[in-house]
């Protein structure tokens, strides 16, 4: 790895000191980049920070969260330099054209990176907007994209400074006493930052103050007073009620103080601070203490205030791009037009050039457009009016401007706002009459207390109970009570923050504390900028079809006499969990349960007896097992008790069954009271495992029910479970993996290597292949460990072991030049390469032994491509920027989708040994491996199919362009000194 340079050291330690990476989005940063896509008109704007190794995206506008890491690269290229970087078309540039967000959605044409420059001249990131097409920026966007700049950096080191105080003010209790000894530097914090210090002595009424206080009073220490009456008097009058108000709700325990204010300064300045104070307890007398501290604010509001002026600026000149405009002479004669002008009136500048206005359009308009134009002549004034023209049946709003060389005419074409306040008349009457209830709120924030309501409709008052006055302003929560479905909720919440509409079922709560049931519909409404200004929920009353349901429901699936689930519904959820178990490796167990000598009870007692007996026995199950497990009667006094998320490790699964079937037998063991009649009654219980599709539902059942029936043969009262032979193959299993882990230990491991050729037979590289060397059993194959490695997690120990002997062996052939030309591939199994720490763990191998990594490559399997792609594509990227290659293994037997394995950086597919076999003798493995080969060449990937192992194999590959091999043909794994005498025999 390379050694950074001293000077990006320094950067990176810069950047680090604004603690900025891992943080989530904060407000102040999220509205400087709205202003800036608003700014500089682009429907993308980002704030990144960071580097080639570590970038982060702090704010993000106009791209879907999912494209923030993409985003963030695309930022690489100008985070740390000193210039803006303007990119007018990114497809004609070499840095950005191959980029994925140039070219796939959303296809940014237009980028422009303000960097983001620290005080001592870093650069730690860029604040740039992107545009969908090409384009550049004016020299005022540019000039408001570098303040905007400034202001990020601005409140980046405010964020640094309010952290630095909040971690003085947090460890101020502990290190008391040794803050009296570090004043000097504290002093030189404080002047740096303007911050100020203070201590006000409750019991004495006694303040004290730092140095830097006196500086921002503009007051010096000799001859003054202090006091907390000398501290009010530098308030301004007009805050000072809110100052003291804040300091008697901090000294009544309601919390700590944070305040902005203005101070007059000794020389007549006002300047605005802030004010952070909290009541603490001095640790050697034990008397209050108001501790607190004065920032001078001043510049940053300063900041603001021209930042709010420049916005505003900028927002009126662009408005005005779009407005019709015309200037006529003292004459009235038409003296410039620009092109909105004469596309609204649908007339040129030669038509209309010295034309008397009046002469154009006396007959067209009403007297009051003649009187309105006349005012604003003689009385040199403004005038601004509506006017409909009927040549061209269009309204215009209309404002004139007498000047020294006549008259200026702004106009601009709202026939359509006009018909659009009649179609919201309109619909403001049909959606106040609708039987739905229909809500509106602002579009942010997403945070507490979240947005808030701007209209309810009829429907809502009558169903909910609330009036408009109640609910306007407040937001949604005030609906919401203690069964609303949190996970709805969080759903509603993902969609939100993804502008994305939603449809769901929620319940909510009336006025007076009923429940109802909402069907709910909730979409994003956008301006004609395409800015989302507001969410529109259209709710439905469905509380009886929810009552209804829950009646079938309980009819069809649940048992009448005991309320537990029925048949039907136990074996829907036991579907469930075998497809959960699927995906997640876990065990689950069938417990069947049948009551001793029931017909014995109904026979003697009567089924009244019967039937109060069952739903106790009903309890006394569901208190047994866990609330994430199922309870169901099957019939008569037959009983199951499915257990789910039971430990993958198959002998740790039965230990949990067994726990919970012996609870079952001690629960019975009490007596049962059926009226005024004492019973005991005892249970027979069989268990059986399962995982996942292996076993039918039905065959699982008799295998429970035959495990009972072993249980009453054994004398009742008593477990069974299904095979006896289930221990004996849990010890062999536990005796495997207790090897292998000795194995791993007493390094029994070795690598194999087989070669992999070129079409001339000349010798590439090689594949390492793992080989246990057994003390007892001899050379284990990889077959029978490889699987159970996966299985209990020994996979990633076991894998660092052959990163890191393979990187070693690089290492040694690098120095012998007839073996230094072979590169390596090593075999990564989905485990290793999920594991968080893969790409680093890659990296510190490759330092560590000085292995070339070019000369590495990583074999991945199909599986990779099932889960989590965009993680996948990170981590391969990660690596391939430092020259690790990449190639598909096995390719052909699984899933893998084109439009994903476009987007990895591969270098290499190889051709499954499966389709290599039969290539000769079946037709759809020879179509197989043309079509993986043309595939190859296609997306410029080299191919090599392995297996190889006759010379008919290898002249029919060859002959459809497949010009790399591997198998027996050519050698079959060595050990490396058998390996290295062959590669030297090739020579």
């Amino acid at each position: 790895m390379d050694t950074p340079n001293v000077f990006e050291l320094a950067r990176l330690q810069e950047l680090q000191s604004y603690k900025i990476f891992d943080t989530p989005p904060e407000a102040d940063f999220d509205r400087l980049t709205r202003l800036a896509a608003r700014t500089c008109a682009t429907p993308v704007a980002t704030i990144i920070f960071g580097d080639e190794q570590r970038p982060w995206s702090k704010s993000l506008v106009g791209l879907d969260l999912r494209e923030a890491a993409r985003a963030a690269a695309f930022c690489t290229h100008a985070n740390g330099h000193a210039q803006p970087c303007i990119v007018p078309d990114t497809q004609k540039d070499p840095l950005f054209a191959n980029h994925p967000l140039v070219l796939d959605k959303p296809g940014l044409r237009f980028y422009a990176g303000m960097p983001l420059i620290s005080p001592r001249g870093f650069g730690l990131g860029t604040l740039a907007v992107m545009d969908l097409v090409p384009r550049t920026l004016t020299d005022e966007q540019l000039e408001a994209l570098e303040t905007l700049a400034e202001q990020v950096m601005a409140q980046l080191e405010l964020r640094r400074q309010r952290h630095i105080l909040a971690d003085m003010m947090a460890a101020q209790d502990q290190m008391h006493s040794k803050l009296r000894h570090q004043t000097e530097n504290l002093e030189e914090v404080q002047r740096i930052g303007h911050i100020g210090t203070w201590e006000l002595r409750v019991q004495e009424n006694r303040l004290l103050w730092s140095d830097e206080i006196y500086r921002i009073f503009g007051i010096e220490r000799e001859g003054f007073q202090e006091n907390f009456e000398s501290f009010m008097s530098f308030v301004h009058p007009d805050d000072r009620a809110q100052r003291l108000a804040e300091q008697a709700r901090v000294l009544q325990g309601q919390g700590p103080l944070n305040i902005q204010h203005r101070i007059i300064r000794r020389d007549g300045q006002v300047r605005y601070v802030q004010e952070l104070a909290e009541l603490v307890e001095d640790e050697i007398d034990h008397t209050l203490i108001l501790a607190g501290t004065v920032q001078d604010i001043t510049m940053h509001k300063q900041d603001e205030d021209e930042l709010r002026r420049l916005a505003t600026r900028l927002t009126t000149t662009l408005e005005s791009i779009t407005d019709g405009f015309y200037i006529l002479d003292r004459e009235w004669r038409f003296t410039y037009l620009n092109h909105e002008a004469e596309r609204l009136l649908q007339r040129t500048q030669t038509d209309l050039i010295g034309k008397v206005l009046w002469d154009e359009f006396k007959e067209a308009v009403n007297q009051d457009f003649y009187r309105e134009y006349h005012r604003a002549v003689t009385e040199n004034c403004k005038v601004s009016f509506e006017e409909f023209f009927p040549p061209l049946n269009k309204w215009f709003a209309v404002s004139a401007y007498p000047s020294s060389a006549g008259l200026a005419v702004h106009f601009q074409d709202i026939s359509a706002q006009r018909a659009a306040q009649d179609q919201l008349k309109l619909l403001e009457t049909c959606v106040a009459r609708l039987n739905d209830i229909v809500l509106i709120t602002e579009a942010e924030p997403f945070d507490e207390p979240g947005p808030r309501i701007v209209f309810v409709n009829d429907a809502f008052e009558r169903r909910t109970g609330y009036s408009r006055e109640e609910v306007i302003g407040k937001t949604p929560r005030i609906l919401q009570g203690p069964k609303t479905q949190r996970i709805e909720l969080d759903r509603i919440r993902t969609a939100l923050q993804k502008w994305e509409p939603v449809r769901t079922e929620l319940i909510n709560y009336k006025k007076n504390g009923e429940e109802f049931w909402l069907e709910l519909d909730l979409v994003p409404v956008a301006d004609a900028t395409g800015w989302f200004t507001h969410w529109v929920a259209i709710e439905r009353d469905i509380t009886q079809r929810k009552v209804a349901e829950e009646e079938i429901k309980r009819l069809a699936f649940f048992d009448q006499l005991t309320r537990l689930p029925n048949r039907r519904l136990l074996l829907n959820r036991l579907k469930q969990t075998m497809a959960a178990n699927a995906r997640n490796k876990r065990q689950g167990a069938l417990l069947f349960i049948d009551l001793d000598n029931f017909k014995t009870l109904n026979d003697t007692l009567g089924h009244d007896k019967g039937d109060q007996l069952l739903q106790q026995v009903a309890g006394r199950l569901t208190q047994c097992a866990r609330e994430i497990d199922t309870v169901a009667r099957l019939g008569g006094d037959e009983f199951v008790v499915m257990l789910v998320d039971l430990n993958e490790n198959l002998q740790e699964a039965v230990k949990e069954a067994q726990i919970v079937g012996e609870r079952i037998l001690e629960s019975f063991k009490q007596p049962y009271q059926l009226h005024n009649h004492e019973y005991q009654s005892t249970p027979s219980v069989g268990i059986t495992l399962f995982s996942d599709y292996r076993d039918t539902l039905d065959e699982l059942l008799k295998r429970a029910d035959l495990a009972m029936y072993q249980a009453k043969a054994a004398g009742r009262n008593t477990l069974r479970f299904f095979d006896p032979d289930m221990q004996l193959a849990v010890s062999v299993r536990v005796s495997l993996e207790e090897e292998l882990q000795r194995g791993l230990r007493d390094k029994e491991f070795s690598l194999y290597y087989q070669v992999q050729v070129d079409s001339a037979g000349n010798a590439t590289g090689a594949e390492a292949l793992v080989r246990w060397q057994h003390p007892h059993r001899g050379l284990v194959s990889p077959v029978e460990f490889i699987a159970l490695a996966e299985e209990t997690g020994l996979i990633i120990p076991l894998g660092h072991w052959v990163l890191e002997t393979a990187c070693a062996q690089l290492v040694d052939w690098a120095a012998q030049p007839e073996m230094a030309h072979l590169s390596l591939a090593v075999n990564v199994s989905a485990r290793q390469f999920r594991h968080p720490e893969f790409v680093y763990q890659v990296l510190d191998v490759l330092q560590q032994t000085g292995a070339d990594p070019l000369k590495l490559k990583l074999e991945l399997t199909e599986s990779l491509l099932l889960d989590n792609v965009e993680d996948t594509i990170a981590k391969m990227g990660a690596l391939k920027a430092k020259g690790v290659g990449f190639s598909l293994d096995d390719f052909g037997t699984g899933y893998s989708s084109l439009s994903y394995l476009k987007r990895l950086p591969l270098d290499l597919l190889k051709i499954d040994k499966s389709f290599v076999k039969d290539v000769l003798t079946n037709p759809n493995d020879a179509a197989i491996a043309r079509t993986i080969v043309a595939l190859g060449q296609s997306l410029g990937l080299a191919v090599i199919a392995e297996g190889v192992e006759t010379e008919a194999q290898h002249e029919f590959l060859a002959g459809h362009d497949c010009h790399a091999y591997q198998g027996y043909l050519f050698s079959k794994p060595l050990p490396l000194d058998q390996f290295k005498v062959f590669v030297l025999s090739r020579k």
